[in-house]
């Protein structure tokens, strides 16, 4: 079977990282934001951990088709999310109220996270069970990669 040829930047990135809103506000910039970890969360007890391709989970508030963004709200705050045209399944999973799951790279993390999405899926038939189970998600993985 053929298997395309990874670029050394793909080769280097590590995988997505589960992350919440509010880690991301306090997180540290390392100045390589095109390196491939190009931020630190501080997922506790001293630990840090390189993030630049994450992973979360959250309800969509607004919808701007027009700039290309969403506006979406874990349980620790607000983070945009940009890219969302270019994103498969994205258009369908950004309704107001929806619960959806968005894969993608940081672009900022002050004021607010922003988000360019690579990834977007609707998780809105389990959201009960996704929300419980979302920030259990967030601080198992940490725990095992920091």
């Amino acid at each position: 079977m053929y298997k395309p040829e990874r670029t050394a930047a793909e080769r280097t990135r590590p995988p997505p990282v589960k992350v919440l809103s509010g880690q991301l506000r306090t997180a540290e910039s390392q100045g390589t934001a095109g390196g491939g970890d190009g931020f630190v969360i501080r997922p506790g007890r001293g630990r840090s951990l390189p993030v630049s391709l994450v992973w979360m989970q959250g309800a969509v508030l607004e919808v701007q088709l027009d700039r290309n963004t969403a506006l979406l709200m874990d349980e620790t705050g607000t983070f945009a999310v940009q890219g969302v045209d270019s994103v498969p399944k994205g258009k369908p999973c950004l309704s107001q109220g929806k619960y959806v799951m968005v894969m993608g790279v940081i672009q900022a993390i002050s004021p607010e996270p922003v988000i360019r999405a690579v990834k977007m899926a609707d998780l809105s038939e389990l959201a009960v069970l996704h929300r419980r189970m979302w920030k259990l998600e967030v601080e198992d993985l940490q725990q095992v990669l920091a």
